[in-house]
């Protein structure tokens, strides 16, 4: 469904005569249902698709190679500066060639699918052979060649970070059973090639005594980029908490370039209450970047920022659904920033839903400061759910990789993306009994039934039907529905992306 705007959405827009037309493919299928004109064009089409792809790979390899050739450790710096500037332009191209090749053979069998279905042929039989012979279908040179880049990014590029005083890295990872309260992250003190933990004090609770977050400090041997992420700033939304557990488990410090913070607990007194917003309730992602002078949870957010996300170079902010709600594995991100549109896609989740960073949240503070960010909602709250953790440990892992910080990982992804140009709620009207009808990530058509409101006696009071075609991003599962109660997150697909958007949900 919606395909042909997906396209629309994803494609790279100096690569757009190469992309599969799908659009035309459409008009010859159903101007001609036999088929005859149908197959002409899209040998045509997928041949074009192809020529691109063989030039853009070929150009790459031999860009490589040279790069390769020129590269020597004594070069004076403006050389080397020129050289990082010619090798991150061909990881660029490269990384579009992987997108270009995974989106047109996606478009491939899709219009294959949509011709059996009008024709009913199995034409699918005789085409789809044609598209696997192609170099942009059953090639994996152009992904090879891209590890074979960012390997070649990480060796002949790293400058080595100073042991602080005078630390020698025996051991790469060290566990400190007294781990230390400071009041600010100060990323130069701790030892490079080793995780360090320390928690950061950001209020005092009614006794004095510090409200602190756990912050852990991985510090590669080699400078780099700093990647935060932040966990359960709703304090019951604690899938991030696992994630972030594993990765740092994963790190090896000693290889990496650059510097990983990670917050698994981000609103401590909400954690401690199991509850969503801090301690008198109110939700922290409403009142970001906080006041230095404001009320409890104010200030805690503007030290939150401040002391800790600030340091952030790229920031992924760790979400899940709220109580009552069920989410899929997605992504907000603002999609007409290429930086924050290239982090949700490598995030390989179910859905991408533009969102251009509402006031108020954590990743509208981050953008604010120029720092790229993205939110990933990773299912559902108060619980651990390996199978959502473990798809969205992939695409942090991939992230990482993109920044050249650690070595290619070869995990595939488990979905290829809908990419929704806005999404909005759909709110109840009355109170009763509530049973939302459609599964999470399913698609739905304009007046569809989605949604139905009994009485409490049993009569059917209400019936709720989706104002337009669209995916079901979240939706929600508690069946005590009042007036205004959230009962669906509908994302939309449209050939646009709107320059602001918002779709009310933090």
């Amino acid at each position: 469904m919606k395909f042909e705007q997906q396209l629309a959405l994803i494609t790279i827009a100096s690569w757009a005569p190469h992309y599969l037309n799908y659009r035309r493919l459409k008009e010859v299928l159903y101007a001609d249902p036999e088929l005859a004109s149908f197959a002409t064009e899209f040998d045509s089409e997928i041949a074009k698709v192809d020529h691109h792809y063989r030039v853009q790979e070929a150009s790459a390899q031999a860009k490589l190679g040279e790069l390769r050739a020129q590269w020597q450790s004594d070069m004076d710096q403006d050389s080397k500066e020129m050289w990082q500037a010619d090798l991150a332009r061909l990881l660029q191209q490269l990384e579009n060639l992987t997108d270009f090749a995974q989106a047109n053979l996606t478009g491939c069998r899709k219009i294959l699918k949509k011709a059996a279905k009008v024709s009913k042929q199995q034409i699918a039989r005789t085409l789809l052979p044609l598209v696997t012979n192609m170099q942009f279908a059953k090639s994996d040179s152009a992904e090879t060649l891209l590890r074979e880049a960012r390997a070649t990014w990480r060796k002949c590029t790293a400058v080595p970070v100073a042991l602080a005083n005078g630390v020698v890295n025996s051991v790469a990872r060290k566990i400190v059973a007294a781990i230390p309260t400071v009041t600010e992250l100060d990323l130069q003190s701790f030892p490079a090639g080793q995780v360090s933990r320390v928690w950061v004090a950001l209020a005092e609770d009614a006794l004095g005594l510090p409200i602190r977050v756990p912050v852990i400090v991985a510090k590669g041997m080699v400078k780099g980029p700093v990647v935060g992420i932040t966990a359960a700033l709703h304090g019951n939304e604690l899938n991030g908490i696992p994630l972030i557990h594993r990765l740092v488990d994963e790190l090896a410090p000693e290889t990496l370039h650059g510097t990983l913070v990670a917050v698994p607990v981000a609103n401590a007194p909400g954690f401690l209450l199991s509850q969503r917003g801090y301690s008198e309730g109110t939700d922290l992602n409403r009142v970001m970047p906080g006041k230095a002078n404001g009320s409890s949870p104010q200030v805690y957010a503007y030290n939150l920022v401040h002391r800790v996300t600030r340091h952030f170079e790229y920031h992924l902010d760790l979400h899940t659904a709220s109580h009552g709600r069920n989410n899929s594995l997605y992504v907000r991100a603002d999609l007409t920033n290429p930086c924050t549109a290239r982090m949700a896609r490598l995030q390989n989740p179910q859905i991408i839903v533009h969102n251009t960073s509402p006031g108020g949240s954590m990743r509208g503070a981050s953008m604010q400061r120029g720092i790229p960010a993205i939110t990933v909602e990773v299912g559902n709250p108060s619980q651990f759910q390996k199978h959502y953790v473990k798809n969205a440990l992939i695409g942090v892992t991939n992230i990482l990789s993109q920044l050249r910080m650690v070595p290619d990982k070869k995990d595939p992804p488990e979905y290829t993306p809908v990419v929704c140009s806005r999404s909005f709620w759909i709110f109840a009207k009355s109170g009763g009994i509530l049973t939302v009808h459609p599964d999470i990530a399913a698609w739905v058509r304009a007046g569809e039934l989605i949604a139905s409101v009994h009485s409490v006696f049993g009569d059917l009071e209400e019936e709720y039907f989706a104002p337009q075609d669209g995916i079901v991003v979240g939706k929600h599962i508690d069946p005590v529905c009042q007036t205004g109660n959230r009962i669906l997150h509908l994302g939309i697909v449209e050939d646009e992306l709107p320059a602001v958007v918002d779709d009310g949900h933090l």
